[in-house]
């Protein structure tokens, strides 16, 4: 299968955000926030859960305590995190090449025969790990997360550090997100953004698919 013939997916470099786009570890995290939660005292819903995707682990950690009302240190708070990532790499380690997203694998290889440069560009700390499990290193060029930027989206920083890897300027990009927040990043960095959504409703995108296949022609 090859690319559809979309103008802006005619742009040399693609950039994509990890969970929601290529796997779905966001029941992963939600499991291992809702254990921290109750852990404190308090519950954890699956809504509140959807107002974390995009968000780096420490701005959700206080996202989550101030919705239980805990306060705490910021060591406690380090430590914290760090023991819901220790629950959350605990349900990783089990992933496998099945737990890629409908249409992804396609798509990577079709992005990669049509030459396109690759770039991952997540908040999570433990992408390297993900592509491994799941079995799609290969395709990406470079990677940019967690560990490599200071600033969460909306903030564009990801994307920008992915564009600079990639040695192309922030509108020779196309992003790949399925969040608000890493929508309006990718806006705030000057790129063209399909938005990966089983509604279709995420909003300033130049185009809505329920998944990455649907970019691909028979």
């Amino acid at each position: 299968m090859d690319l559809k013939r979309i103008a802006f997916l005619e742009k040399p470099a693609y950039i994509f955000d990890l969970d929601g786009v290529l796997v779905d570890t966001a029941v992963f995290h939600y499991q291992a926030w809702k254990r921290l939660a109750n852990s404190l005292g308090f519950d954890f819903s699956e809504e509140q859960n959807e107002q974390l995707k995009g968000v780096s682990r420490i701005e959700s950690l206080n996202k989550i305590l101030s919705w239980g009302s805990v306060e705490k240190s910021i060591v406690e708070k380090e430590q914290l995190a760090q023991l819901k990532n220790e629950w959350y790499l605990e349900l990783v380690a089990k992933m496998t090449p099945e737990d890629v997203l409908p249409g992804a694998l396609s798509f990577l290889k079709a992005a990669k025969k049509a030459g396109k440069l690759i770039s991952l560009g997540s908040a999570s700390k433990n992408a390297p790990l993900i592509l491994e499990k799941t079995g799609i290193t290969a395709y990406f060029d470079t990677i940019v997360d967690g560990n490599e930027v200071s600033l969460s989206k909306p903030n564009p920083e990801v994307f920008l550090c992915a564009a600079r890897k990639l040695n192309v300027a922030a509108e020779a990009c196309v992003v790949f997100e399925d969040a608000p927040a890493g929508v309006e990043a990718a806006r705030a960095g000057g790129m063209a953004v399909v938005g990966i959504s089983l509604d279709g409703g995420l909003q300033h995108v130049d185009l809505n698919v329920k998944n990455l296949g649907e970019l691909l022609s028979n």
